[in-house]
């Protein structure tokens, strides 16, 4: 959801994709680890789940398809 500052602030999203990359680090020093792929670069339909679910990085308000990068995510 867009708040009113125009940012998207989402923490859970944040602290689950920090949480997933922080462990995909300590298993890089035990494993021969070449490359991560991202599931998604934006928010988008999906068959099962239409646009419920919400997991890119970038927040896409479907109505206008505005497109706000996530507060806290640095890329």
């Amino acid at each position: 959801m867009i708040s009113l500052d125009g940012k998207v602030h989402d923490p859970n999203r944040i602290d689950f994709l920090a949480r997933y990359l922080h462990e995909l680090k300590r298993a890089a020093s035990e494993i021969d680890l070449r490359g991560y792929f991202q599931w998604s670069l934006m928010d988008n339909f999906e068959w099962s789940e239409g646009y419920a679910q919400r997991f890119g990085l970038v927040y896409v308000d479907f109505r206008n398809q505005q497109r706000i990068l996530h507060t806290g995510i640095e890329m």
